[in-house]
């Protein structure tokens, strides 16, 4: 898969098949899109292009950003859509300018100019341009001048994409790892940078590795215990072998509960890796945060987890 970041210098399509959309989450519901698209591409003998649009349009456009929360990161996103067979992916700067094209003007200038589309699938409800005007019946008006087909995803696929996502999102906030994996159809996954901590992990015979998110929009799982999978990324920034562990999300009520932290104790696993970058993989939901009376109770209920994680894993 090709990703193109200028949409000023993008190369001459052939028989282009191009879908429009966010994608987040790259879940099960959008790859139904995504392989009729790489279908009716081959089908053409042409390409298959995504395009996106980076910020979230919901930043430029809402009066309100706050309570974004992306189920993947940009980087993410692109890796999903590289493993479905996508020709191209256009990552398109959205604008405040752009943003406010009128719609025939979005649809010369942008998808007939830039992607001489021989197809163009879309949803009956997508909204483009000045105000959200331009629509499906806008497309299908100009039709004939641009000489494009123009194929509709049913209402039943789009409302099952819509609450997929809303699904998956309440999912991972609420700890419900079983709805999460198995709408996305791979298990979720987030990264983070190696911080140092207050070191109380090693005291306890459980030494971890304190993560910190880089990507404020980047939606972290709820709080409580979890069996995990992890890898570290190296410098060529792919990743390493899969590693088994646990992860603690959460306020540490026994210790001391002022600050929210997430916590990965890797088994079998005794390396420095202070600033680097691990991916943790939640496969599944243990138990909730709980206080204890005392240190050897919690002790001996991490004990209890990591029989739980292993047994999971």
């Amino acid at each position: 898969m090709k990703i193109h970041y200028d949409i000023n210098n993008l190369p001459l399509f052939k028989n282009t098949v191009i879908t429009i959309g966010t994608f987040d989450g790259v879940h099960e519901g959008h790859k139904k899109i995504i392989s009729q698209l790489t279908q009716t591409a081959r089908d053409a003998g042409g390409e298959s292009v995504i395009i996106t649009f980076h910020p979230h349009p919901r930043k430029v456009v809402s009066s309100s950003i706050l309570g974004i929360r992306l189920i993947n990161t940009l980087s993410e996103k692109t890796e999903l859509l590289e493993k479905l067979g996508v020709d191209h992916l256009i990552v398109t700067p959205f604008t405040e300018v752009f943003a406010h094209q009128e719609p025939e003007d979005y649809l010369k200038n942008f998808l007939v100019e830039k992607f001489h589309p021989h197809t163009i699938i879309i949803g009956y409800d997508h909204r483009f341009g000045k105000n959200r005007k331009g629509n499906y019946k806008l497309l299908e008006a100009w039709q004939a001048r641009y000489n494009y087909q123009l194929t509709e995803i049913p209402k039943h696929i789009l409302d099952h994409i819509g609450i997929s996502s809303t699904k998956i999102r309440e999912a991972i906030l609420n700890g419900d790892t079983t709805t999460t994996n198995h709408l996305l159809g791979y298990n979720f996954f987030f990264e983070g940078a190696v911080v140092h901590g207050d070191k109380l992990g090693r005291e306890l015979g459980y030494p971890t590795a304190n993560l910190k998110v880089q990507n404020e929009e980047k939606i972290i799982p709820g709080d409580g215990i979890y069996a995990v999978y992890a890898s570290l990324k190296n410098e060529e920034g792919s990743y390493g072998p899969l590693m088994k562990g646990m992860m603690s999300v959460g306020f540490r009520p026994t210790v001391d509960g002022k600050k929210r932290v997430i916590e990965v104790n890797l088994f079998d696993f005794h390396d420095e890796i202070y600033g680097k970058t691990l991916r943790v993989y939640v496969k599944q939901f243990l138990r909730s945060e709980e206080k204890f009376d005392s240190l050897e109770t919690l002790i001996k209920k991490i004990d209890d987890d990591k029989v739980e994680s292993l047994k999971v894993l």
